[in-house]
């Protein structure tokens, strides 16, 4: 679970948006802090960026980088602290920044919040370490006493709330080892290298550290856990909120679980720090003493601040893991013997959790945020349950302040009930592990039974008390979030693999996208992943560009002003709108393009080149390959060689780069370059094969197939003959960074170079997209990219075998079938909401659907070619960088 789209999930209930998206005026100010009403001396400039308030001094010049300096605080003294900063930094002039309201401190010390950042509640750019030194001491006197969360990335000066951390001021760009644009700051030879934000203190190689520093930074080395009883062994999993350990005690051996929880951070919503939750957790467990399948309490301490809960180690694999190495709904079919083998696993493990839950519920104690990763599966079966951080008293009817989205309860469920509801989940996710799409729609669970009764033979009942449990049938609601009807799902059309059924499912599709438009706000005018938030909303992948073209290319009205929309922002654009294909404005330029508005799409791409565009990475999504693929195409719509020349340029550049075959490493992603379609190889492979396609050079082919090599040496085929990508602790099959997509370029590859062991590598990645069982429905990620894989594997080498794929994939395709405006609808990235993008949401499902049942359908922007591509003309393409291998 990506614990980022939670906070995204507080202000819609059908789409992601920003938490306070729909907070009025009156709200804010309640939520603002009082010294922000502070009136500014005389050509001081404040103003908002993202989640900040900034406060610059009149005409000053800040370093590019330098020494900064973060001030912590939590909820109860932000107000007092910030005050303090104001008072100390107006009268010296030092530029400062600051988190704009309460909400925003609170969101960024969430348990899942990021490490890196959380605790940093002010910002101070000193102009040199004079000025840093005479900060810290005279602003620590003014904030002795004052507490706030440690900041992980930071040195802390002497035991208050001020941290320091060599990084940059002013935000400048490079692009990372794995291919990401990340904030840089400039090494001693004057390249851009990222600024390291991970949650360790670092100091860059080339910096000195100021000697006043010198005393804190031997202040860090002096903490030792050699006065503690017990020796940490490993890392198992961290959070904001601290650690988990395993350990063992040092006199007597035993193997235990160290818990630990770091004061005023890892909130839950109601401001409830890990403090707090662990010393409840404590409590909880004491009383559950002595249960089958309830970790044993054995100690609990205090060390450096923060507290530690000891409790047994119980061998054996979480629920969620060992449920994904057994569910045979993961292969292309699965025999009545198979289907029965597991269901005799899956029934035991589910008798002996809600035999668990039954004796907790016995001793008046709602377990509270029951899922499979609280969950311990051991080798010889037996299950025990962990986490009991929001376990409460049936009697006080608190609400679970953590929850996990397919298996929390709605609002109406009091006490036990909330068990219930999760073990009715439990049951079916077992065999159909979609329940989050049940938040949408409980009419998803009479769907789901059907589905699992046609591989698995369950007992009598088994099934229909869980939809009971679900529903809440024969309960009385007590409130208006009772189950909707099923009607809702009964009024959306049913997607099958028949051409005739096109135009209604396209219609259907269409109407949803439609009904979600807002033009009237600025940010964005079709809702979709959160990544909007961070990339901007403009972009193919996830903002309305991505969808106008779906939209356009499937032969969907829409309103004229929403092209108008999208061009008049894109020629102002926002600091988050980036350069790219996928991400940035080169998509855009390419859809203004494609919509007939020529001088819009002309006069974006000169801004564009007038960027330093050379300095991004060689991917499809955001970098040179994505960007160079569009200036091809721009030069054959418009017949301008400057573009023509621009991309050769781009090919010149990623050839530099590209390295050998053997240079790549044989895993994705991990600290690694990653592979894969949009941020991978196989991006550069495909703008090579255009170019080879445009120019008939044999060199520009020689570099595709050495990028296509790349990214298949970073696969792996497993028992079943399916060739995914190796991320080293999973595989992956799908279109953005799975095997699939990499499929696509190289089916598109072997039409001009047909080699043995790239056909079977084609055939094998072709096995891949035989799953019967996909967590997602989307494009990047999920049903709809295999979909899209196998339309377009169909038209360049089609078989039998892949068209029987396709049918059923279409088929199946309908798990994830919701209902939105009168219209057809899919959940975006981790299901918990909507979403109408390209990437994630309808407008890719809207593609991939057209390719498969349309006549003619462009595909992907700029992602297929015509079957009949072939090379039209030589040009002078940099052959220079085709020959290593």
């Amino acid at each position: 679970m990506d614990k980022r789209y939670d906070v995204y999930c507080l202000a819609d209930r059908y789409f992601y948006d920003l938490p306070d998206q729909k907070a009025t005026a009156e709200d804010l100010e309640k939520l603002s802090f009082p010294a922000g009403s502070t009136e500014l001396p005389t050509g001081w400039r404040k103003f908002a960026k993202e989640d900040w308030t900034v406060c610059n001094p009149p005409e000053q010049q800040l370093p590019m980088q330098g020494w900064k300096i973060h001030v912590s605080a939590h909820g109860g003294n932000a107000d007092s602290v910030l005050e303090a900063v104001y008072d100390y930094c107006l009268p010296r002039e030092i530029s400062f920044k600051y988190l704009s309201g309460r909400h925003v401190l609170r969101n960024r010390n969430l348990k899942y919040s990021d490490r890196g950042s959380s605790g940093k509640f002010i910002t101070l750019y000193p102009l040199d370490e004079r000025i840093l030194r005479t900060t810290l001491e005279e602003l620590g006197v003014e904030l002795d006493g004052q507490q706030g969360p440690y900041i992980l990335s930071d040195l802390r000066w002497g035991n208050g709330p001020l941290y320091v951390r060599y990084g940059g001021f002013i935000e400048r760009h490079c692009i990372s080892d794995t291919g990401a644009l990340v904030g840089a700051i400039e090494d001693d030879r004057g390249t851009l290298v990222p600024d390291r934000r991970d949650p360790v203190f670092h100091v860059p190689a080339w910096v000195s550290v100021p000697e006043f520093l010198m005393p804190h930074i031997e202040a860090r080395k002096d903490g030792t856990t050699d006065d503690i009883a017990y020796t940490v062994e490993r890392a198992v999993h961290f959070s904001n909120g601290g650690g988990l350990y395993e350990a063992r005690h040092r006199e007597n051996g035993r193997k235990v679980i160290l818990k630990e929880a770091r004061p005023h951070a890892g909130l839950t919503m109601d401001s409830a720090d890990a403090v707090e939750r662990l010393q409840h957790e404590r409590e909880i467990l004491e009383r559950l003493k002595g249960i089958e399948g309830v970790p044993e309490l054995i100690d609990y301490f205090e060390w450096g601040g923060h507290h530690f809960l000891v409790q047994e180690f119980i061998e054996g694999e979480t629920l969620s893991k060992t449920f994904a190495l057994r569910y045979p709904l993961n292969e292309r079919a699965t025999s009545a013997a198979e289907a029965a083998r597991y269901t005799r696993w899956a029934l035991d493990v589910s008798r002996q959790i809600e035999a668990t839950v039954a004796q907790i519920h016995g001793r008046g104690i709602v377990f509270g945020d029951l899922h499979p990763f609280n969950i311990l599966v051991g080798e010889d079966g037996r299950v025990s349950l962990i986490d009991y951080e929001v376990s409460s008293d049936a009697a006080e009817g608190a609400k679970p302040s953590l929850v996990n989205p397919a298996f929390a309860a709605p609002a109406d469920r009091v006490g036990f009930d909330h068990d219930h509801y999760a073990l009715g989940c439990l049951r079916l996710s077992l065999f159909m592990p979609l329940t989050t799409l049940l938040r949408h729609d409980f009419g998803k669970a009479h769907h789901f039974t059907e589905q699992i009764r046609q591989v698995f033979s369950l007992p009598d009942g088994y099934l229909e008390e869980a939809v009971e449990r679900i529903t809440g049938t024969g309960r009385t609601p007590t409130s208006a979030s009772a189950p909707p009807a099923r009607t809702a799902l009964d009024r959306i059309p049913r997607i099958t693999a028949d051409p005739a059924d096109w135009a209604h499912l396209r219609d259907a599709l269409g109407r949803a996208i439609l009904h979600s438009a807002t033009p009237a706000r600025d940010d964005r005018l079709f809702p979709g992943d959160i990544e909007q938030f961070h990339t901007g909303a403009l972009n193919l992948a996830h903002g309305a560009a991505g969808v106008l073209l779906a939209l356009a290319d499937a032969g969907v009205d829409y309103p004229q002003e929403y092209g108008t929309w999208l061009a008049h922002r894109a020629l102002a654009p926002r600091p988050q709108d980036r350069l790219g294909l996928y991400d940035g404005m080169h998509g855009v330029a390419h859809t203004l393009l494609r919509l007939g508005d020529e001088d819009s799409a002309r006069e974006l791409v000169a801004l564009c080149l007038k960027e330093k565009w050379e300095l991004l990475g060689t991917d499809l999504k955001g970098g040179l390959a994505g960007i160079g693929l569009n200036l091809l195409a721009f030069s054959r719509r418009t017949g301008d060689t400057e573009y023509l020349q621009a991309a050769l340029h781009a090919a010149e550049l990623i050839g530099e780069r590209l390295g050998t075959v053997g240079s790549v490493a044989t895993t994705s992603g991990g600290g690694r370059p990653y592979a894969g379609l949009m941020r991978g190889s196989s991006g550069p492979a495909l703008f090579f094969l255009r170019l080879y396609e445009s120019t008939g050079d044999t060199a520009a082919l020689a570099l595709s197939r050495k990028a296509l090599e790349q990214d298949l040496r970073r696969c792996v085929t497993r028992d079943n003959g399916m060739m995914q990508v190796n991320e080293g602790w999973r595989t992956m099959p799908y279109l953005a960074t799975g095997s699939v997509g990499i499929g696509l370029v190289l089916d598109q590859y072997l039409r001009h170079d047909r080699d043995d062991r790239l056909v079977a590598a084609s055939d094998a990645i072709a096995e891949a997209a035989s799953s019967q069982f996909y967590v997602q429905s989307d494009l990047f990620n999920g049903r709809a990219g295999i979909i899209l894989y196998l339309a377009e594997r169909d038209r360049t080498r089609p078989s039998e075998r892949s068209r029987g794929d396709l049918d059923r994939q279409l088929g199946l395709l309908n798990l994830h079938a919701l209902s939105y405006g009168d219209g057809l609808a899919f959940p975006g990235e981790m299901l918990m909401r909507l979403s109408m993008d390209l990437a994630t949401g309808n407008a890719g499902v809207l593609t991939a659907l057209a390719v498969a049942l349309g006549r003619n359908h462009p595909g992907l922007p700029l992602l297929t070619a015509a079957p009949s591509a072939t090379p039209e003309r030589p040009a002078a393409f940099p052959a220079r960088t085709a020959g290593r291998r």
